[in-house]
């Protein structure tokens, strides 16, 4: 959310003032069954309409709580327009807020199925401007039937609002807040026994690559000594102030790769946020691969990615991240650093890309293999848990535009918390269903630390909605569903989890927006941030297309999604998934994107006026032979592909590997395809032959020279066209 208050924003204030008083009632008395209080459920539903206007006056626009958008018919009577509540409901209240063409006999009319309908509320004499109707029905669609227009133009709404209970008859409220589960470890400055704390967690964690403990460190606001925090798998790390600088350690945050031998490649889920760091030798060390971010950090000294003994390591992401000394990349294959500051950078290996840091060294690809961007087109940083006195918020950051350094060194952060009050905070053994009906009442998600078995989709259908994950949680499809879906709605945040694919095979993972999607979200995007989809490694798992974004304007910022080629349930058909990402939306912003090892495409471009900074991607180890990859007369499917519909798109510091280590003949014609045309263009571009497993023909399409041999030496286009 931006600071400012839409009156969707305001109206969602309201409903969560009730939601906390009765938290706390709940805490302090037995609570008898209560009656949910009505809620709006039509917001982002499905809806269709008999016709509409022009393009920008979609029936979308009549559920997508912004004030600002409207829907439209054609200039004859009778029209109409309906919402699918997505499941049955306890209607009781129609909200209708009329632009100046409104209807003069209408009625509202409700359905169990969409195609019987009652009516429910009927006048010829409507009034315009915002009609509150009092409505009595169990149903799941509700039809708003225009009968005679008030002007000589259609029926025009801002907003068709039902509100009513999920569910037949609606049940108790769920309250908000609470204790964040015994997977949390919250610390002040006096508590005893941290580094012990710290000590066993991580022995626990420290190679539990595939293993089910979640856990997260939070930090009150203060000064702490002599901590050496070693962070494993499935572990977060974060400071409770609202700057960096609010928690300091004189000590370090630490990861290495001794458990495997000095090899940081595997060095994967977990992260570290707003500390500042006082490193006991004067750097920090952070050699981690995929799936580990650095985010809001403030090292007092350098910054050392290698491991210990400068073993391989394989990339990784910085963000809204102050180091005041050099960070060492020594053996980083690849890494993207956005809108933070740095003292110096050192080494390039294969692709190292900046967009918005202070300090970055200047664009100097192909050597050294530096590609930087002054600003960042569009950013917003992730939430973020934080204490106001002694209760817990959620701080949502603004949104900025050409973006540079961090959002907190010159000041108090943009952006609006939100009490805890308005979340509700799950725990392992929650139900979709009960984690639906906490949507649907109004609520906002804190995932604690944990595994969840969902067996039907989690629906986001509210504008603004923040699910946020804590320690890594993991969601986990049963029976085929898709994990998530997101409605094509304004602002929605998805942050700091792990969905993992069933054994059972899903048609899709994430869905960011319908098919239809269309709205206009370029004021309010909906953002993924730390959000990684993992198909196979933990046991069998299968999806044909791990994520979908449909919605316009939606910002990817660093994601991993990657089909296992280690761990258990690994497999050519074992852990079938076809496709990593796939875009449909326009104006659609990927800053760090990972994906991995899929079966045929690793990124599929639909949308217009795409654009990626930073692209990481190794092809499927595991194709038995050339013929299972074979693409009709092309050799292999390209790591990023952007259709060939598309007239405008642009891509910066993108890296595609191969190792095909199964049948080492295997050749690829190329790692990128894209359309001849002005509009697409990319900026250093590089392939690799991972020591002879396979080769590449060229870059990008035909142009760029072959890999060859076993020296593993990137072959490289500057720019294309």
């Amino acid at each position: 959310m931006t600071a400012s208050l839409t009156r969707s924003a305001r109206r969602t204030i309201a409903g969560a003032v009730v939601t906390a008083l009765v938290g706390a009632l709940l805490a302090l008395l037995p609570a008898p069954a209560a009656q949910a209080a009505p809620v709006l459920l039509s917001q982002g539903r499905t809806v269709t309409a008999s016709s509409q206007e022009h393009p920008g006056t979609a029936a979308a626009h009549a559920v997508d709580g912004d004030a600002g958008t409207r829907w439209s018919s054609a200039f004859s009577d009778p029209q109409w327009i309906q919402v699918d509540l997505g499941a049955t409901a306890t209607v009781e209240r129609v909200e209708l807020r009329w632009e100046a063409a409104y209807a003069k006999a209408y009625r509202i009319e409700t359905s169990p199925n969409g195609t019987d309908w009652s009516t429910a509320y009927s006048t010829t004499t409507g009034a315009g401007g915002t009609e509150v109707l009092a409505v009595s029905a169990t149903a799941r669609h509700v039809r708003l039937h225009g009968v005679t227009r008030a002007t000589g133009y259609g029926y025009s709404l801002w907003e068709f609002q039902v509100y009513g209970t999920s569910g037949d008859g609606g049940g108790p409220t769920l309250p908000g807040g609470g204790d964040l589960g015994p997977n949390v470890h919250i610390f002040d400055p006096s508590t005893p026994g941290i580094q012990e704390k710290l000590d066993q967690v991580f022995r626990e964690q420290e190679s539990a690559q595939f293993g089910t403990g979640r856990h997260a460190f939070l930090f009150k606001p203060g000064t702490y000594h002599n901590l050496n925090a070693q962070i494993g798998f499935y572990t977060q790390i974060a400071g409770l102030g609202l700057r960096p600088d609010d928690t300091t350690f004189n000590g370090d945050v630490t990861v290495d790769a001794g458990w495997f031998n000095g090899n940081a490649t595997q060095n994967f889920w977990r992260a570290a946020e707003n500390l500042a760091l006082n490193p006991v030798s004067g750097t920090n060390r952070w050699a981690v691969s995929q799936a580990a971010s650095f985010r809001r950090m403030h090292v007092k000294g350098g910054l050392n990615l290698a491991p210990n003994g400068y073993g391989w390591a394989s990339g990784g992401y910085i963000a809204d991240t102050k180091v005041d000394g050099q960070i060492g990349n020594y053996s980083q294959q690849q890494w993207y650093t956005r809108d933070s500051a740095v003292g110096g950078w050192s080494n390039s290996v294969w692709n190292q890309v900046f967009s918005g840091v202070e300090g970055a060294p200047a664009t100097s690809f192909p050597e050294p293999r530096y590609t930087t961007l002054t600003t960042t087109p569009i950013s917003r940083e992730k939430p973020f848990l934080h204490l106001d006195g002694d209760g817990f918020k959620v701080f949502a950051p603004a949104k900025r535009v050409d973006a540079r350094g961090t959002t907190w060194a010159n000041g108090t952060p943009q952006g609006e918390s939100i009490p805890l009050s308005r979340f509700y905070v799950v725990k392992p053994g929650a139900t979709a269903a009960t984690i639906n009906a906490a949507l649907a009442q109004g609520l906002h998600l804190l995932f604690t630390p944990g595994v969840y078995h969902v067996d039907r989709t989690i629906e986001i259908n509210r504008a603004n909605t923040i699910v946020l994950g804590l320690g890594l949680a993991t969601i986990i499809p049963d029976n085929g569903v898709t994990a998530m879906r997101v409605a094509d709605v304004d602002g929605v945040r998805l942050a700091g989890f792990l969905i993992d694919a069933g054994p059972v095979n899903s048609p899709t993972l994430l869905e960011i927006g319908p098919s239809n999607a269309g709205a206009d979200h370029s004021a309010n995007p909906t953002t993924v941030q730390d959000v990684y989809l993992r198909i196979g490694g933990a046991g069998p798992g299968k999806a044909t297309t791990s994520m979908v974004v449909n919605s316009d304007d939606t910002i990817i910022d660093h994601t991993w999604v990657w089909r296992a080629d280690h761990g258990e349930g690994v497999g050519w058909e074992t852990n079938r998934a076809d496709y990593g990402v796939r875009v449909n939306g326009d104006d659609v912003l990927a800053t760090g994107l990972f994906v991995e090892h899929f079966n045929k495409y690793d990124v599929e471009w639909y949308g217009e006026r795409g654009r990626t900074i930073f692209f990481q991607n190794e092809k499927a180890y595991d194709a038995p032979n050339q013929a299972a990859i074979q693409n009709g007369s092309t050799k292999g499917y390209a790591a990023y592909r952007v259709d060939d519909s598309v007239t405008t798109h642009e891509g910066w510091g993108m890296g595609s590997y191969c190792y095909y280590n199964v049948d080492p003949t295997i050749r690829q014609d190329h790692g990128f395809k894209a359309p001849v045309k002005p509009g697409v263009r990319f900026h250093s571009l590089l392939v690799v032959s991972l020591s002879g497993n396979g080769q590449y023909e060229h870059v990008i399409n035909d142009t760029g020279a072959p890999t060859s041999g076993t020296s593993t030496v990137p072959s490289t286009v500057v720019s294309y066209p």
